[in-house]
């Protein structure tokens, strides 16, 4: 990371030479009594792991869509009409295939930001304990918020654009094998392959009421864990639960063309002052881009029975 000539490089640079910041003062000054570091680099290593960990289980967004990393303020990208196939034979020129109709500009202008913040007073009497505590619950905000970003891109798409012209109605029901069926045959249905289903946990665990999920002599209980609460995958799908997707949603994702997310700078420590109130601390930040590319390749079901 600090080798590459990055903006989060630059960013940690910048960091690495605010030694009367209270908190990082604090910080290293703790950290080296404790035996943790013997430098501000060592505590800043410290610290974006601390912060990436705690961040990580949320980070559930990456895992249903495609990330691409950029350097770049603004990337397009094109889209082509239906691609066409030749023979041709050995040696003969070759052609172009598919029509470059439309295109989609995305810009890395989202920042998701999460702080902590603290007086002076508390800053110089905090333990080794209460920092580290305090820079997992920023990585853990962080990680929601970007989540909850990637999940308003899906909830935006307009009905008429989804896979199969329409959001399918899940009866009011509870989420079955059913149900999966069709979410699943309506990305096939447009040429796609969903390789993700993304769920609210009352969803996954309707589907543990169902037998085909439970029962040994099904397909798909290979890929249950009923003691843990798991189902992992499903008809060549992944499967993602997370209390941020709506209650009785669901949606199934072909994350290879369905949109793409530019990561301009991954998950970052910055620090975070206010001198005329008196309050410092520490923020997490990440800079990306969003965009919808095959709105075709996204299923959603909607109306689906909020409860067991």
């Amino acid at each position: 990371m600090m080798k590459a000539q990055s903006e989060q490089r630059l960013v940690y640079e910048r960091l690495k030479e605010k030694t009367e910041h209270p908190f990082l003062k604090r910080y290293l000054q703790v950290g080296i009594k404790e035996g943790l570091f013997s430098d501000s680099v060592g505590a800043l290593g410290r610290m974006h792991d601390t912060l990436v960990q705690a961040a990580y289980p949320e980070l559930i967004g990456r895992e249903i869509i495609k990330v691409k990393p950029t350097s770049e303020a603004l990337e397009r990208f094109p889209l082509d009409a239906k691609a066409i196939a030749y023979v041709y034979a050995e040696g003969s020129v070759a052609r172009l295939s598919g029509n470059k109709y439309s295109t989609v500009d995305i810009a890395t202008n989202v920042l998701a930001d999460a702080s902590e913040e603290w007086t002076r007073e508390f800053v110089e009497d905090a333990t080794w304990n209460v920092m580290d505590n305090m820079v997992e619950k920023v990585g853990l905000a962080l990680g929601e918020l970007e989540t909850q970003k990637i999940l308003d891109l899906y909830g935006a798409i307009a009905a008429e654009d989804l896979a199969g012209g329409g959001a399918l109605s899940g009866g009011g029901t509870a989420l079955n094998w059913q149900g999966l069926l069709k979410l699943h045959n309506a990305v096939r249905g447009e040429n796609w392959r969903p390789n993700v289903l993304v769920l609210h946990e009352t969803q996954l665990h309707q589907l543990l009421n169902d037998d085909k999920f439970v029962n040994a002599q099904y397909l798909p209980s290979g890929e249950t864990d009923v003691d843990r609460g798991f189902v992992t995958s499903v008809l060549g799908m992944k499967v993602h639960a997370s209390t941020l997707v709506p209650n009785g949603t669901a949606y199934a994702i072909d994350t290879r063309v369905a949109a793409v997310m530019l990561l301009r700078r991954d998950v970052t420590v910055e620090d975070w002052e206010n001198p005329q109130t008196g309050k410092y601390g520490v923020r997490a930040t990440t800079r990306f881009g969003l965009g919808v590319l095959r709105s075709k390749a996204v299923a959603k079901m909607t109306n689906i029975a909020t409860t067991l």
